[in-house]
């Protein structure tokens, strides 16, 4: 079957540059929203024109997982949520069992190509297992700076239905369900200091409420100790607080 994918199919291989993603050293980036993984790639891309990265995990959730179940786009994150988890739900592994479906062109993509990337432990747990050819490259933020590196980034993709400020913001921070899950009291003081910096309430309320839906879904700590436990030349952890893009760039570049 030919998705609107480039070189990539949803059917076994039928040539001698087609294999299955299943089969190839796949560089997978680990990591939810926020966390720094566009800005890596583009650093990569940077340090080594020759990398071909696949597309990202929002393609291919609308193509493999979300068109099949909605039968047209979706484009609000909450709804996203709910039936990329309706999704798992039929097949164990999210977006690492949609990936390893994926037949590639290997004279396109080369044969060690890198995808961006899974998220949580169930998903991780899953490729490690289930593709021992694939390797991992996990990145990790505070939450809070997840939320404003979403304030930063103006992507229309971040947005949330149902999202309106009303009196204290600090007041509309408590009442969004599972937050204080995610967030402490001091947190949601920092949250709602943004607001002197200039971000609209109502801006702060929706990425706070991404991050939030997001870890009801995905627990990146769980993701990132299992990866901690496989073999270094597995897995590699950055933290991209403390490393810059360029800096994560190098570490994955000395580690592959």
């Amino acid at each position: 079957m030919t998705l609107p994918l480039d070189h990539l199919y949803a059917a076994p291989p039928r040539g001698p540059h087609q294999a299955r993603l299943a089969d190839l050293p796949l560089t997978v980036l680990v990591g939810v929203t926020g966390v720094g993984k566009s800005t890596a790639l583009g650093a990569l891309r940077a340090a080594s024109p020759q990398a071909r990265v696949l597309p990202d995990r929002r393609e291919v959730t609308d193509q493999v997982m979300i068109l099949p179940l909605a039968g047209g786009p979706v484009t609000d994150r909450a709804e996203r949520f709910r039936l990329t988890a309706r999704y798992r739900e039929q097949h164990p592994g999210g977006m690492a069992h949609a990936l390893g479906t994926l037949t590639a062109d290997t004279g396109y993509w080369g044969e060690r190509p890198l995808f961006d990337g899974l998220r949580g432990l169930a998903e991780v747990q899953y490729a490690a297992d289930t593709f021992p050819a694939w390797r991992f490259v996990a990145l990790h933020a505070p939450d809070t700076v997840r939320v404003r590196r979403l304030l930063g980034r103006a992507d229309t993709f971040d947005r949330v239905r149902g999202t309106a400020a009303a009196g204290s913001l600090r007041a509309q921070l408590d009442t969004l369900p599972g937050v204080d899950k995610v967030f402490t009291p001091a947190d949601l003081g920092a949250l709602a200091a943004l607001e002197a910096e200039g971000h609209a309430p109502t801006d702060i309320l929706a990425k706070t409420r991404i991050v939030v839906t997001e870890r009801q879904h995905y627990d990146p700590d769980a993701a990132a100790a299992f990866l901690g436990t496989l073999p270094r030349q597995r897995a590699l952890l950055l933290d991209t607080v403390t490393l810059s893009p360029g800096q994560v760039a190098a570490a994955t570049q000395a580690w592959a």
